[in-house]
């Protein structure tokens, strides 16, 4: 009994450890995305139109890239608010 849970323990975190990876492979593949497709200058809706997602992970997208060093918010809030790359 303690094989069997400990064996479809051992597979299910095998499982989830891939998915964790194909998830974090694809928030790369579209941050790069992100920077290789928009202008110098653009806005959160422009990385939901580009990538079709929501506006919270566009903002979730934006901020990474922008703790990376690799885009400037320009503006505080609101519609004003746009980003550069640094």
């Amino acid at each position: 009994m303690i094989a069997v849970f400990s064996l479809g323990w051992w597979l299910s975190a095998r499982k989830h450890k891939n998915i964790f990876s194909i998830q974090s492979e694809n928030k790369e593949n579209n941050k790069k995305k992100i920077l290789g497709s928009l202008n110098s200058k653009f806005t959160n809706a422009d990385v939901e139109n580009l990538l079709k997602v929501s506006d919270a992970t566009a903002t979730r997208y934006l901020d990474e890239l922008e703790k990376e060093g690799k885009v400037v918010q320009v503006g505080r809030t609101g519609k004003h608010v746009y980003y550069e790359r640094a």
